[in-house]
């Protein structure tokens, strides 16, 4: 059988939290960097696999599946190995409100103070004003984080879910900015963020920094 095709490059987060998963599942697979910094996501050839230009798309299985969560769930619903969807459906709950929340709110905030010290022609060279702007909206993003996570471990219960997964990867570059802390500080999370960098399947997708710097806010 031919080996999955995950196209999209490492610096994208939404590429690594598939790549974590697939990781987790022991799942063999391709990798095709199509790069968005070098406007790869914008040419024909990966048009044809996402109408829109964005990654990651996973062929898999015969069939091709774009966009995140289809992806994660179809790898959670296929493949054997440490399931990442709580049993209970509260924390199944938890961990969908936190997803949908990092997908409509989350993301652009946590990747717009990133790129404000990492890549500001990017995100169009901010103000001062309007970078401050986008950390409060981080921090009030990562205080319904914590109200979601509660006493527990990880966002959704006692075990790492997609949600930690999704998160994980947009901490990872705030913390290459002087604003962690404060991020992690608003929702309690400092512990979460500690162990989420010790989980075996995050560590080992790890970005190369020299060779795939953070994608652009848009794509994902």
């Amino acid at each position: 059988m031919t080996e999955p095709i995950l196209h999209g490059f490492d610096g994208s987060t939404y590429v690594r939290t598939v790549k974590i998963v697939l990781n987790r599942k022991g799942v063999a697979h391709e990798q095709n960097p199509v790069d968005v910094l070098a406007g790869e996501t914008r040419g024909a050839a990966h048009l044809e696999r996402h109408p829109f230009g964005t990654v990651p798309v996973l062929d898999i299985d015969g069939i091709r599946i774009r966009e995140t969560d289809a992806i994660l769930r179809y790898l959670e619903a296929t493949r054997d190995g440490p399931a990442a969807i709580p049993e209970s459906a509260r924390d199944r709950a938890r961990m969908d409100e936190a997803l949908s929340m990092i997908h409509a709110h989350g993301y652009d905030a946590l990747v717009g103070v990133a790129f404000y010290h990492l890549k500001p022609d990017f995100i169009g060279s901010p103000t001062e004003e309007a970078h401050r702007q986008t950390l409060d909206t981080a921090r009030r993003f990562m205080e319904h984080m914590g109200e979601i996570r509660g006493g527990d471990p990880w966002l959704a219960g006692a075990g790492p879910s997609l949600a930690d997964y999704c998160l994980g990867p947009l901490i990872f570059y705030v913390g290459l900015t002087p604003h962690l802390d404060e991020v992690l500080a608003a929702g309690d999370l400092s512990d979460w963020w500690e162990r989420t960098k010790r989980d075996e399947a995050f560590a080992a997708t790890e970005p190369d920094l020299d060779r795939a710097p953070p994608d652009q806010p848009t794509m994902r």
